[in-house]
């Protein structure tokens, strides 16, 4: 059976210093660690992870909260976050706060049985965040900010985002909007959503309330949004969704109507890598969904690390990525003429 002292003498290094690779000790150096860790691959090393938490008092592993797995959104984001704890000698163990079960996670972060909680969706009222809280465990918030949390939280700049939206379609003409937003609960959403509105407003084009939707995050509910808006005898020339999966069921939708982005501009938000697929070449405002993941696994490891550090508010840019939902055909088959009211 390979042990500790085996990997030590292939890495050239003490045993100490593998178990400080394993613990994620400061104290090593990331070249010490690379070779360590290198060597436990060579050999097949498994450390003994009832052992390992004995001696450190720490499982090893993080939770991760997400929301719906089939929004590459959080698919996308997930991958990152794993890659990243995963170099730093954490296993991941993923909830999804949008299957309606609570339990498993309730449980885990109760007992203590995760070192610490990545929230890439959260509200006020989430109970993962709410046990972590109580709890006093280390925890991240990415993408959703929580007002009145004391965390380390990695956030894009929405309001930003939502404005930059408004001036694009104004600019080109675009005033008739029909707006897809996601639940009023979501700071993302909220974010996004009201600062459109109140530039739209500021630019002497406001959005009527029966132009305005909430798309649940959900690419077949923004579909269906799409289906009865077109259907109208007035009908939008541009769609604003609060997310990209939702412009993707709008856009499924302008096909169904043989519609090109001459009738209809359709704009989402994230830049999912879906985004800049020829079939789909949305415009969208472009949040660094990997990079936002990468520093929210980083602040949680340096938080279990030590937990008294005064918390981090990391904010990124957001920046509008002009495709062909807003300047080319959406469908190959011919447009159908936007019906004027």
């Amino acid at each position: 059976m390979v042990t500790s002292h085996d990997v030590a003498r292939l890495a050239g290094v003490s045993q100490a210093t593998v178990s400080r690779a394993l613990t994620s000790s400061s104290k090593i150096r990331p070249a010490t660690k690379a070779r360590v860790l290198a060597a436990m691959q060579e050999l097949n090393y498994v450390p003994h992870a009832g052992a390992q938490t004995l001696r450190t008092r720490r499982s090893g592993v993080v939770g991760v909260v997400v929301s719906d797995l089939a929004n590459p959104f959080y698919a996308q984001m997930l991958d990152e976050l794993t890659r990243v704890l995963s170099l730093a000698g954490y296993r991941a163990v993923v909830w999804n706060a949008g299957g309606g079960s609570h339990a498993d996670a309730l449980q885990a972060i109760g007992e203590n049985a995760v070192d610490g909680v990545i929230f890439t969706t959260a509200t006020a009222s989430s109970p993962e965040l709410l046990e972590a809280v109580d709890r006093n465990r280390p925890l991240v918030l990415i993408n959703r900010d929580v007002e009145g949390v004391a965390c380390d939280r990695v956030i894009g700049d929405n309001a930003a985002g939502g404005r930059a939206v408004a001036d694009f379609l104004c600019e080109r003409g675009r005033t008739e909007i029909a707006l897809i937003s996601g639940p009023a609960e979501a700071t993302t959403s909220r974010d996004r959503t009201e600062s459109f509105l109140a530039r739209m407003r500021e630019r002497g084009h406001d959005v009527p309330e029966h132009f305005r939707f909430d798309g649940a995050f959900s690419h077949d509910a923004a579909a269906q949004i799409t289906r009865r808006v077109m259907t109208r005898e007035v009908r939008p020339d541009g769609i604003f969704c609060a997310n990209d999966n939702m412009a993707f069921g709008a856009l499924d939708t302008l096909r169904e109507f043989d519609l090109h982005a001459d009738d209809c501009y359709v704009i989402g938000y994230d830049d999912v890598d879906m985004a800049s697929w020829a079939s789909f070449s949305l415009t969208t405002v472009r949040q660094p969904i990997r990079e936002m993941a990468a520093t929210g696994g980083r602040l949680l490891i340096e938080r279990i690390n030590d937990p008294e550090r005064p918390p981090q508010t990391v904010t990124y840019a957001p920046v509008m990525i002009e495709r062909g939902s807003t300047a080319g055909a959406i469908s190959r088959r011919g447009s159908f003429p936007r019906a004027r009211g």
